[in-house]
Parts: C-alpha cells; structure tokens; sequence
C-alpha cells in the first residue's frame, strides 16, 4: 500500500510538473502580464501597424526608383552610392540582429523536446545550407541567362541596350548597327552586369519576402500590446531602409514598369498581409506551440542565411570591390562609415525588436 501511494505520489509531481512546463510554453509570449494583454486594444494597435508599415515600404522601395526626378540620387551619383550602402548596412543587421536570434530562441525553446532541438544547432546549420543555396541559385541562374543570349534566345538585354543606342543616335538604324559591332565587348559586358543586377534583385526580395510573412504573422497572432507597440516603430524602419536596399537593386536592373511595380507589391503588402493573417489565425494560431516554433525557426534561419549572403556578397562586396568605389577613397570611407550607421541603428532596434 506504501509503494503503491508513493508511485501514485510521483506520477502526480510528474504530471504536475509537465503540466507547469505546458502552461509556461503556452503564457510564453513576451513581456508583460495581464495589463499587457487586451484583444480590442491590440487589434487596433495592429490595424495602426498594417497602415503604418503598408506606407513606409512603400516610401522606401519606391525613393530611389524615382531618383530621376531628383540628380543627385542617381545611381552614377556618389550620393546614391552611400545610401545603398547605409541600407546595405540595414539588410546585414537584419540577419544578423533580428532574424538569426529569433531562430535561436524559437529552435532553443524549452516547449521542444532536448532531443534533438537542443542537442545540435539547428539555426546555424539551416543559415549555413541556406547561404550555400543562394550561392547555387544565384549561379546557375546567371548561368542560364548567359546560355540563353548567347543561343539568341535571351535577346532581350542585346536589344534593350540596341533600342538605347539608336534613340541615342537620333533614331539611326545604321548607326546603331554600327555601334554594336564597333563594341561587342562593352555590350556583352554591360549586358552582363544588368543580368546579374537582376538576379540580386529577384533572389534579395525572396529572402525580404520570407521573413516579412513571419515578423507580420508573429505580430498578428500576439495580443500583447507591450511588445506590439516598439515592434511598429522599429518595423517601419526597418522596413524603410531595407526598401531603399531592395529599391535600389531594383532599379539597378532596370525593369519595366509592370516587373517594377510587382516587385514594389510583394515588398510592400507581404508585411501587413503577414500582420492580416496572422490576426486571422490568432483565435488557433500559438506561437510557442512546437509546430509553430519549428516552422517558424527553420524559415528565420533560411531568411538569415539568405540575407547575409546577399548583404556580403551581392551588395557590399560587388559594390566595395567595384570600380567605382575602388577608384574614389574618399567615397570608400563614407560608404563604410554609411555602412557602420545602417548596422548601428538597426542593431539599436534589436533591444525593442
């Protein structure tokens, strides 16, 4: 009878005691207790930040496409130069300040089982793969466009640049003819350039895409107006720099005006839309439920290795190893010092965000 009570007595300080850890991974959901916690008042909090972050994206991606109203932020300009690089900075601290932590704690949590999500670094090895992919992505699809002008079939670039000329020329048909042929090698290697310009804009706004979706869904889900309220300020700057990062890319590849304004679209709308659904999914949707942990860990350490790729390699290094800023010291120095400030202030963001 002893044995039996204290078995009977253990098996309820175990239940007891996963029941305590349920409840803890369930009330995990920020600072603050119940003054904290309103769904009226968080909800109009969330419709403020749908509208908020919907027209800071928009000011952002949208300012350097229309640079040419405005010289100095041209991309020939030393101007537009320092403000990619100060949004370059942003996109870096992105990764490193923002996404890759949040992975950390979601894959670490105490809601998952030691086995395996604490035993092996998941956040690290996901970012690492995803790196390696965007190197992949980013050169086979290079690749595939050289391949494609060179068969003819990717003729586009040669006659865009072709039109460019002529209009140059007054409209000569013979005198663009002969252009081309007096330089095929600048022409290929402008061509060139303006490929891989466009393969860092679509391959940048995927990985933005991404972690868009899951700040905006954690954000819509939460009914904590105590984390809700710094994450509107520090999302709307974030979301105006990395922008102008992004917008600046994008007009670098010089697309048409519809590929432009798909491109603004989906940067723009995939934050409120995340914010949307996750107001949607709130009354089902448990952020520190293991699937939801999982899942969303995995896409923010995919997102962070993807986005620091881009920062370094894509962006940063193409452009600090460029002529342009290779030839000029001076423009070096501030670039850097722009840099310095982008990950400075999205860094200062991390303590609210």
């Amino acid at each position: 009878m002893a044995a039996s009570s204290k078995f009977n007595l253990a098996v309820l300080i175990i239940l007891s005691l996963a029941l305590t850890a349920f409840a803890e991974c369930e009330s995990k959901s920020g600072p603050g207790g119940g003054e904290c916690r309103s769904k009226a008042k968080s909800l109009k909090l969330k419709l403020i930040a749908i509208a908020s972050i919907l027209i800071t994206s928009m000011i952002g991606v949208c300012l350097p496409l229309f640079s040419h109203s405005v010289p100095a932020l041209k991309p020939d300009k030393e101007l537009f130069s320092i403000v990619k690089a100060f949004a370059s900075g942003v996109i870096l601290a992105t990764g490193y300040m923002h996404v890759l932590p949040d992975s950390f704690d979601d894959l670490t949590s105490d809601c998952l089982p030691e086995n395996p999500w604490r035993k092996f670094p998941f956040t690290t090895f996901v970012a690492m793969l995803s790196a390696l992919v965007t190197l992949m992505v980013d050169s086979f699809a290079m690749s595939h466009y050289k391949k494609l002008g060179a068969s003819g079939g990717g003729s586009y670039l040669h006659n865009h640049h072709h039109v460019q000329e002529k209009i140059g020329n007054g409209g000569s048909g013979e005198l663009g003819i002969v252009k081309d042929e007096v330089k095929p090698e600048n022409e290929n290697a402008t061509s060139e350039v303006l490929l891989r310009h466009r393969v860092v804009a679509q391959v940048l706004e995927l990985g933005i895409v991404v972690h868009s979706v899951v700040i905006g869904l954690s954000m819509g889900a939460s009914d904590n107006q105590c984390t809700i309220r710094p994450l509107i300020a520090a999302l709307c700057f974030h979301q105006l720099f990395e922008g102008m990062g992004l917008g600046g890319c994008i007009l670098q590849a010089e697309y048409g005006t519809r590929m432009k304004a798909i491109m603004v679209f989906f940067f723009s709308a995939t934050t409120p839309f995340g914010i949307a659904l996750g107001i949607g999914l709130s009354n089902i949707y448990s952020e520190n439920s293991p699937t939801a942990l999982i899942v969303v860990g995995l896409l923010n350490a995919s997102s962070a290795g993807l986005l620091n790729y881009m920062a370094l390699v894509d962006l940063l290094a193409a452009d600090f190893m460029g002529p342009k800023l290779q030839q000029n010291v001076k423009l070096q120095i501030k670039a850097y010092l722009a840099v310095l400030l982008g990950v400075g202030g999205m860094s200062l963001m991390a303590k609210w965000a």
